[in-house]
């Protein structure tokens, strides 16, 4: 067995090995010092998430570089922080993520082949900041164009100041903006003239009364104003936002008229927008049901009705009180199986027992549709209550 005087020397000999080597590991690892941000992209297309893109300059050492990176104040999420090296990938490479215990920092660890500049991003998840998006649209006297702007309204409260910043929303085009903590500012996203408009007035006789004049209040029908997201209208570059829309009608005298706000709906390129506003109290509609036949009664052996069919004659009287012409959508439903027998407007088979008409009024006109039509395969009231399938 060696002696303690014979191990001691050896020892020694490894240690200083050791240090030295330790030393020159410590002379290749460089602290590089984070510089100011390049270029920033604040996408803010997700609305439960920001993300942010920060592009850098970094100035690394042959070896092994350390970058400090901290975030005090600032509601980072930081499982999402990711560095990616966008100049020389074949020359640099990220070795290493580490959390130092004390707080909102971290630690990368860059090897590099040789000294140079490169092109970094940092990327990362940023919550306290989000937005609006809110529209006003004046319509001209006639109420057939749109003059439309677009308002994003940010709200900044992250704890980041952001200089001069590309805010993206959806998949338009970016914006440049400054915006600092705890701030909060409306920019004009974007704005379009004269966009073509239908003003549309909906009767639907699922919800509307049947007989206004029985009623002692005047009855109001709903008032709408559509449009497409395309390039024939002007717009169609990128996805509607969702957000308030309020609509004005320029009266002429360089002022405006307020008619009413909607939401506007998230509308993809080459969608139509409705917007839904008030009621107009210049027309009215009036259905009655004016008859039934009963037809192919079906019997058993005992003489009882088991099935027929019905045919029904509705009238529809449109009035327009309006000195102008006026565009009415009138929405009919008719359940069950059926067929038209004759029916003196044309109209859209939305789906099998949706009937859509549009319906054109001249100032002060008076106007009638007549539904005939048969609805097939009824059952009786005693043939359909014996035979109910109750359920489990």
């Amino acid at each position: 067995m060696a002696s303690l005087k014979q191990i001691l020397p050896t020892l020694f000999i490894g240690l200083v090995f050791l240090a030295a080597t330790f030393t020159e590991t410590l002379a290749r690892t460089s602290l590089v010092t984070l510089p100011m941000r390049d270029q920033v992209i604040v996408n803010m297309a997700n609305p439960d998430a920001t993300l942010v893109e920060e592009t850098r300059t970094l100035t690394l050492q042959e070896g092994v570089n350390r970058i400090d990176f901290s975030w005090q104040g600032v509601r980072i999420d930081r499982d999402s922080i990711g560095l990616t090296v966008l100049s020389h990938p074949d020359q640099v490479t990220v070795l290493s993520v580490s959390f130092p215990p004390e707080g909102s920092a971290l630690t990368w660890d860059v090897f590099s082949k040789s000294a140079l500049q490169v092109k970094a991003r940092i990327h990362y998840l940023l919550s306290g900041i989000d937005r609006l998006v809110t529209y006003k649209a004046v319509t001209d006297p006639e109420e057939t164009r749109f003059d439309l702007e677009s308002f994003l309204v940010l709200r900044n409260f992250s704890g980041e100041d952001f200089d001069d910043a590309g805010f993206v929303l959806n998949s338009g085009r970016p914006f440049t903006s400054a915006t600092r903590h705890q701030e909060t500012k409306r920019i004009l996203f974007f704005q379009k003239d004269s966009i073509p408009v239908t003003k549309t007035l909906v009767w639907d006789a699922a919800h509307m009364p049947h007989e206004p004049d029985k009623l002692d209040y005047t009855v109001g029908i709903p008032v709408s104003y559509s449009f497409s997201n395309d390039a024939k209208t002007g717009l169609g570059s990128h996805m509607m936002s969702p957000g308030k829309t309020r609509v004005f009608q320029d009266d002429g005298q360089d002022s405006t008229i307020f008619l009413g706000e909607d939401q506007l709906e998230l509308t993809p390129v080459g969608e139509k927008i409705d917007l839904r506003l008030s009621d107009s109290r210049d027309i009215s509609v009036a259905r009655h049901r004016m008859d039934t036949r009963r037809l192919n009664m079906k019997k058993n052996t005992k003489g009882s009705l088991q099935m027929y069919d019905e045919q029904v004659r509705d009238r529809i009287t449109i009035r327009n009180f309006k000195d102008k012409p006026v565009t009415l959508k009138i929405i009919e439903h008719i359940e069950g199986q059926w067929e038209p027998v004759d029916i003196n407007a044309e109209y859209t088979l939305k789906d099998s027992g949706t009937l859509e008409f549009m319906v054109g009024l001249k100032p002060g006109e008076k106007r009638e549709i007549i539904m005939i039509y048969r609805v097939k395969n009824i059952f009786a009231v005693r043939f359909n209550r014996f035979n109910r399938v109750n359920p489990i």
